[in-house]
């Protein structure tokens, strides 16, 4: 048998997370506000977006994070804009409620074919996305079946830990506060992966009450909407 390789030690750093910033290439960030971001506490920063990503756009955001300390993570919204240089980690995600078999697994063939060898794998994270609010753009886009019962969206995490070997499982409610129960069931039913949360922590109190279950909880609208004080409350409530 070969000697195991060993795995460069920032590759596992991203599984002791417990909060991320989400920020969308298309929209616009107020003066100080990176400052603050960075100063939140913050686990790290994540590029990702669903509408209008462009490389374009996703390279002005990096730019302008790209000088604090912090890691940063590429969460592509297709193949055709995705940033590997300076990146610590291109999260991929897969979205298992799809009605589309393209948002499954098509979507990454295609990007595996127009990058012709050139994807850095050590950085990439594949994540299971189960997508819960049928309104969002991220939910019409993709054809996801949003109308899932708790006992489902155990299935589907079990489906995404156990069979699938996802290493992460991200429930996303995108722009809305979701329902704890549905989160408590992923919790419950997951084993190896890594449980994200994301949509609508908007305060303190829902950070720490989706913390209850979720391994990471993703902030990303209420830094726009609200500004990065209340980020800094939803880092504090669950750090």
């Amino acid at each position: 048998m070969g000697k195991k390789k060993q795995v460069p030690v920032i590759l596992m750093k991203w599984k002791d997370w417990v909060h991320v910033t989400k920020l969308d290439p298309d929209r616009q960030l107020k003066p100080g506000d990176i400052d603050a971001i960075a100063a939140s506490g913050t686990d790290a920063l994540m590029l990702s977006g669903t509408l209008n990503v462009t490389k374009e756009n996703l390279s002005a955001l990096q730019k302008q994070v790209k000088t604090y300390d912090l890691p940063l993570v590429m969460e592509p919204a297709g193949p055709d804009a995705v940033l590997t240089q300076g990146i610590d980690y291109i999260f991929v995600p897969s979205v298992i409620n799809s009605t589309d078999v393209q948002w499954v697994v098509g979507k990454h063939r295609v990007w595996v074919q127009l990058q012709k060898g050139k994807i850095p794998w050590d950085e990439v994270v594949p994540e299971a996305y189960i997508v819960l609010n049928h309104e969002s753009s991220v939910g019409k886009l993709t054809k996801s079946f949003c109308n899932l019962k708790p006992e489902e969206v155990a299935a589907y995490t079990t489906v995404a830990d156990r069979y699938f070997h996802f290493p992460i499982v991200y429930i996303e409610y995108s722009g809305t506060y979701g329902d704890p129960d549905i989160v408590k069931a992923a919790s419950e039913a997951i084993d190896n992966s890594v449980l994200y949360y994301g949509g609508g922590i908007n305060s303190a109190e829902k950070a720490a009450q989706m913390s209850k279950y979720a391994d990471t909880i993703v902030v990303g609208n209420a830094v726009y909407d609200q500004g990065a004080a209340v980020l800094k409350a939803t880092v504090d409530a669950i750090q």
